[in-house]
């Protein structure tokens, strides 16, 4: 290994925030770094929110690409504030994305017929009703903690950051810090939702 390639390793990765106000500046190479940088998160924190109903005619993958392509585009109008401010906007986006496609989905029922002689490997009602409501409860007790708790949650567990990262948006000085606000925050969600 060349002594350039171990210099270029031990450059820091630029802040989120930075390329995001790189990216407002019209700099393409900031934008595509957000995009890599944020389209395998939005996949983990997508998968699985999505609407059986609208799976069929729409994959999660494809969904998180066209809100991330969305959003690219509206960056220019876009004004950060803090190291936190495009995760958010981009998770809210694509939260409110997936409720338009479920709420389209609903609209528009099951696009196939169902065939007998094949047995479902869908959840059962049961299992899809649990699931509804414990994601609701999630959300619900998410709501309720202060901010500080819900982005580390966020974070580490939707997102599934790396502890450094979680450390540089929770401001922390160490990733040891960033540990014990993890932990913190999922004490105060577990005694949220064992309330409801």
């Amino acid at each position: 290994m060349s002594g350039e390639a171990i210099r270029y390793e031990s450059v820091p990765a630029e802040s989120s925030f930075v390329l995001v106000q790189r990216a407002c500046r019209g700099e393409a190479d900031a934008a595509n770094l957000l995009c890599e940088r944020y389209l395998p998160r939005l996949r983990r924190w997508a998968h699985g929110r999505l609407p059986n109903s609208v799976r069929n005619a729409l994959e999660t993958n494809d969904l998180v690409q066209d809100v991330l392509v969305q959003v690219v585009q509206q960056l220019p109008t876009f004004e950060p504030r803090h190291e936190r401010a495009f995760q958010g906007y981009v998770r809210q986006t694509l939260l409110n994305r997936i409720r338009d496609e479920a709420r389209r989905g609903r609209r528009r029922g099951t696009p196939e017929t169902l065939d007998t002689t094949v047995p479902s490997t869908d959840s059962s009602p049961l299992e899809e009703t649990i699931g509804r409501e414990t994601l609701a409860r999630y959300e619900a007790a998410l709501a309720r903690l202060r901010p500080s708790d819900r982005e580390a949650i966020i974070a580490r567990i939707e997102l599934r950051l790396p502890y450094v990262e979680v450390a540089a948006c929770l401001n922390k000085p160490t990733i040891a810090a960033a540990h014990v606000a993890v932990s913190r925050a999922m004490v105060q969600l577990a005694a949220e939702m064992s309330l409801e």
